[in-house]
């Protein structure tokens, strides 16, 4: 067991990078198939259909900015205390990132107990789409605990570098909604509201896949209540680096809210749907690599590990760019059978096709911003991670494509994402190298 928990402060960096990265690469692109596999089997039923899941999911993206802002909060947690050898610190921050996730979930379920058909028709006027949307966000809110429990606990193992385990039950859950998509919403004839259905099945069986196996093979991040009460300065400590990660999640929704907004309706707003969660899906990895650095470079920051920390920062760095590129390669070359998947109209081919070759190019500069960030985190720092999204995904992103569509048109509007990836890199690098040289030279004291 010791040797295992210690991994993270004596195994060669890369080989200790791939390790934890690979399982979580792996994990983020399964669970992103939530949203692909959806959208995929929804847009066989229409472009409306499609269309309102692609109006829904900014309040998806709010659910899961909640859930992974404060799960992130306890990843950074736990890999310092497990670095420091505070175990039983260790059980008490468990307890309350459970409290924490069982609590954050009551807003949604709320939001779909009282809102779901307001937001809905805030977000269209055609009636059909309304009625559509706000079947599939009252099921997705209102059992969105299972959504909580999984992702917390999930963080419970990658926390101590069991990365392949919380693969595993993400796995189980993703692929429980695979299989029950097209059982729902074609053979049972449920249409929109199958796809939400099979999605809270799925979730709900990863959080139970993930409870089982941080039960019986994470015996460093014990779970018990016995004698439990929450402590101001855990939840601190936990929302120091979760709340700038909500915030910065959050900024997906908000750029939805916005896009959506700035495209009008119909086809411009089902085609970005698509891309973005094509966009998403093949970020993961991206995501995952910035993601292992968490607890390897928190870890060592508590074992007061300098070198380990740089050597991370500069591996992953070289690896996310690669992967950028590669990424951007793949959407420069077939643009149309990636948007053929969602049954694309000749209309979306052709106002996606341009669209997506223009944004492509930014796929490298993202990488950068995205592993800086979460580098950063894993320091204490969440707020380099938060404004750095912020850049990208709203600040410059949202006026500079209503700048160029008004001037330029459409077609040219999409050269804002340039705009906004170049500026939210360097704001990300300097920031970042900054706090590495305050952090690093303080623990030396």
């Amino acid at each position: 067991m010791q040797q295992k928990q210690n991994k993270m402060g004596v195994m060669s960096i890369p080989k200790l990078l791939l390790t934890m990265a690979i399982p979580l690469m792996l994990s983020l692109l399964v669970q992103s198939l939530y949203n692909i596999v959806d959208s995929i089997y929804v847009s066989r039923i229409s472009e409306k259909a499609l269309t309102a899941t692609s109006l829904a999911y900014p309040v998806q993206i709010l659910m899961i900015a909640l859930g992974v802002g404060t799960a992130v909060g306890i990843n950074a947690l736990l890999s310092r205390l497990l670095g420091q050898k505070k175990l039983d610190e260790v059980t008490k921050g468990a307890a309350t990132g459970l409290v924490l996730a069982a609590l954050s979930s009551l807003l949604f379920i709320v939001v779909g107990l009282f809102f779901a058909d307001a937001i809905a028709n805030a977000m269209t006027g055609d009636a059909e789409t309304a009625a559509m949307c706000a079947d599939y966000l009252r099921i997705v809110t209102l059992f969105c605990t299972g959504s909580f429990l999984e992702t917390m606990i999930q963080r419970f193992l990658q926390a101590s570098g069991k990365t392949g385990l919380s693969m595993v039950s993400l796995i189980v859950g993703a692929g429980t909604n695979i299989i029950l998509d097209p059982i729902f919403i074609f053979t049972f004839g449920m249409g929109i509201r199958g796809a939400a259905i099979a999605t809270v099945i799925g979730q709900w069986l990863g959080a139970a896949a993930a409870l089982l196996l941080n039960t019986l093979r994470n015996p460093e991040v014990k779970i018990s209540f016995k004698g439990f009460r929450p402590e101001k300065n855990t939840v601190a400590a936990i929302y120091k680096v979760g709340f700038p990660t909500i915030i910065m999640q959050a900024m997906g929704s908000v750029m939805n809210f916005g896009m959506n907004a700035l495209l009008g309706a119909g086809t411009a707003v089902a085609f970005f749907g698509a891309y973005f969660r094509l966009q998403s899906f093949l970020f993961m990895p991206m995501n995952g690599l910035g993601q292992a650095c968490l607890p390897i470079i928190g870890y060592n920051y508590g074992a007061k590990n300098p070198d380990r920390i740089r050597e991370t920062v500069k591996t992953a760095l070289k690896w996310g760019i690669i992967l950028g590129f590669l990424f951007s390669a793949l959407f420069m070359a077939l643009p149309g059978p990636l948007l053929s998947l969602f049954n694309a109209s000749e209309e979306m081919l052709s106002l996606g096709v341009p669209a997506i070759r223009i944004i492509c190019v930014t796929f490298a500069l993202a990488s950068v911003t995205m592993i800086l960030g979460l580098c950063a985190s894993g320091l204490g720092n969440g707020t380099i991670n938060m404004i750095g999204t912020t850049i990208r995904q709203v600040v410059l992103l949202l006026p500079c494509f209503a700048l160029l569509k008004t001037i330029l048109g459409l077609q040219y509007a999409w050269f804002a994402m340039w705009i906004a990836e170049i500026s939210a890199m360097l704001f990300a690098v300097i920031s970042t190298h900054r706090e590495i040289y305050r952090k690093l030279n303080e623990r030396r004291k």
